[in-house]
């Protein structure tokens, strides 16, 4: 059965409930007519590289994590201590999974989600993950553990593109968190992010964007100025979520969306992994940044990467 996030008018808080087509109608008719308008000339919806966004943004974010930026735009991108952080290869992780698994069973997509998370996390133990995600990874038998925490959103990236469908997009997007964030929030915060990379692709506007994160998902987008001041190290869907949307809805290009993300402050490394993943299919990600990406991350997540961008190009 077909499910979407609605808000709860009680609480406030977004849960999945019956169908209601409006919404999702109004976008598609919306990207219907930029696609048959726009196709000859722009070659609608986007191609584009799909995770060297959200990488960048976790490299270039690595050394401010912790609360350790002065909340500035103003920094090198890249320094002796740019590097990549379990962000990065839980991102790789998912990507190869939905690969693997595209257009096989609800049941047949979650095992091999696991089975490549623990596969990628056994590769790479020493990436960052935190406490309970750790154990996850070493269970024999593992299991969602109820957890809101922003990983759910760093990682869905791949789901926004590999997708031509909008509701198809949003159910993977969730099996990407039920795995482990089976919170509302957790899943929520996954949802919203691969809908705006859907939508992002295929030609919406930013204002479109922010009315369908504040109207469907229920997120209070404040301005960065306002974030900025009181804003600290939070491992939240809650309070990562919004705060990337923002970075992202303020910045005038993919740079000055990592770098307003950055000087934010907070967990750097994942907030402005989730910012560059909608950057990216925004505004696509220069060939330098692109060709730096790479020379700082090891063979076999590259492997994974071009056999995404075939994929989805």
């Amino acid at each position: 059965m077909n499910m979407k996030f609605r808000r709860n008018p009680d609480t406030g808080m977004v849960k999945a409930g019956d169908r209601d087509n409006r919404y999702l109608e109004n976008i598609h008719t919306h990207n219907d007519t930029v696609h048959e308008n726009n196709k000859a000339q722009y070659g609608q919806p986007k191609e584009g590289k799909g995770m060297y966004g959200a990488i960048l943004g976790d490299i270039i974010g690595s050394p401010y994590e912790f609360d350790r930026g002065n909340k500035t735009k103003d920094f090198p991108l890249f320094c002796s201590r740019s590097s990549y952080t379990d962000d990065t290869v839980m991102t790789i992780a998912v990507a190869e999974a939905l690969l693997d698994s595209k257009d096989k069973t609800d049941d047949e997509s979650r095992k091999a989600l696991v089975n490549s998370m623990q596969r990628w996390g056994a590769l790479y133990p020493d990436a960052g993950y935190g406490g309970m995600f750790y154990n996850w990874l070493h269970s024999v038998n593992p299991k969602p553990y109820g957890s809101y925490g922003n990983g759910s959103a760093m990682r869905v990236a791949s789901a926004g593109w590999l997708f031509e469908d909008l509701e198809k997009t949003r159910h993977i997007a969730r099996l990407t968190a039920e795995v482990t964030h089976n919170h509302p929030e957790g899943i929520k915060g996954a949802e919203c992010i691969a809908t705006i990379i859907w939508m992002a692709r295929h030609g919406s506007t930013k204002e479109e964007i922010r009315d369908c994160a504040e109207q469907e998902f229920g997120y209070n987008i404040r301005t960065c100025d306002e974030i900025r001041p009181g804003y600290h190290h939070v491992e939240t869907c809650q309070q990562t979520v919004p705060e990337a949307i923002a970075a992202f809805l303020e910045g005038e290009n993919f740079e000055d969306v990592i770098r307003t993300a950055v000087s934010l402050g907070g967990d750097c490394d994942t907030l402005t992994c989730i910012a560059g993943s909608m950057a990216e299919a925004f505004y696509g990600v220069p060939d330098e940044l692109i060709r730096e990406c790479e020379t700082r991350i090891p063979q076999d997540m590259l492997e994974v990467i071009r056999r995404f961008n075939k994929a989805v190009n």
